[in-house]
């Protein structure tokens, strides 16, 4: 691990793993900071507290290894611990229901971050897999309560005019949490430059992610090829608004993505991944250092590589959550 890796804050943006002992001391093996973990997708309100109180209680146990993300501050004191500071945060608004008053009760749970549609349509607005009727009127309070309470907007698997209509109406930055450039790919969970530069012009922030599907080579994709991919949005941009989201789900079957491809969990199928691998050079959660060494062969700047790393993440967390 190099001294780049090892000395700043090194932020995922999105890990939707198996997250129990062996995950949280990869996490610490690769010198995680802290990560955006996913403790809800296609769960109701009360399959997700249940999911967060599983979260909170392995939190406890593994006290040496993590602490709670609440604040900005929490991910520098978890660096200075070295500890890895766990964020909650959901891939679907769908355990609001529709019920306005549970954005504030899963605030004070500890969620800071959510996604407003996964892949499909539900109360809030539409995903990337059906036709895009736009943001709904209960959608609006939905963002305009997130940007109250503090909790940032994610839009990765949102469809296009969802996303449009959630950025205008957002007064906080939102993000892509973790996708990829349409421009090196074609996929209906990449995003077109149009896309990138449309968030980033409204103070937004882009996470690429390295999902090998929506990577160039896909599964024969190295660490590379993600490089590959962060660089094209920092090219379009600008290297201020740009960071990592991995998407790791280490620990998990052929069943788990069964479960998250079909719509509401159970009914038909949205799509079909074929066969997953993360990059060479980054197929488990601990050679996340590999990255840095990657951005340090093409000689990034090492102020960059620490903005990327994330600089970048907690200033728009703190942006959200701190205000």
């Amino acid at each position: 691990m190099s001294p780049l890796h090892r000395n700043n804050i090194v932020i995922d943006g999105l890990n939707i793993s198996k997250f129990e002992r062996s995950v949280f001391e990869d996490m610490r093996r690769g010198g995680l900071t802290a990560v955006n973990c996913t403790v809800s997708i296609w769960e109701n309100f009360q399959k997700t507290v249940d999911n967060i109180v599983e979260m909170k209680q392995a939190i406890r146990e593994h006290s040496g290894m993590l602490r709670l993300v609440r604040t900005a501050g929490d991910i520098l004191k978890a660096k200075k611990e070295d500890r890895t500071g766990i964020i909650l945060g959901f891939q679907n608004s769908y355990a609001f229901e529709d019920n306005i008053g549970y954005v504030e009760v899963f605030k004070d749970l500890g969620v800071r971050v959510v996604q407003l549609c996964y892949n499909t349509q539900n109360f809030v607005g539409t995903g990337c897999y059906e036709p895009d009727g736009g943001l709904s009127g209960y959608g609006r309070e939905v963002i305009q309560e997130m940007n109250r309470v503090g909790i940032l907007v994610d839009l990765s698997h949102v469809g296009a005019r969802t996303a449009s209509d959630a950025i205008a109406c957002s007064k906080k930055p939102v993000a892509y949490s973790h996708c990829c450039p349409s421009g090196l790919k074609e996929h209906p969970r990449n995003k077109t430059d149009e896309q990138l530069l449309e968030i980033a012009d409204a103070n937004g922030f882009v996470g690429v992610t390295m999902f090998s599907p929506f990577l160039r080579r896909g599964p024969d994709a190295t660490v590379d090829d993600y490089l590959e991919a962060i660089e094209y949005v920092i090219d379009l941009i600008g290297e201020d608004r740009v960071g990592i989201g991995t998407d790791y789900t280490q620990g998990y079957t052929t069943d788990f993505f069964d479960w998250i491809t079909h719509d509401k969990g159970r009914y038909r199928r949205l799509t079909d991944f074929g066969r997953v691998v993360n990059p060479e050079g980054l197929r488990t959660i601990g050679e996340f250092a590999n990255l840095t060494s990657a951005m340090e062969r093409a000689r990034w700047p090492a102020s960059r590589i620490r903005k990327v790393l994330g600089e970048n993440w907690l200033r728009v967390f703190s942006e959200v959550w701190d205000d």
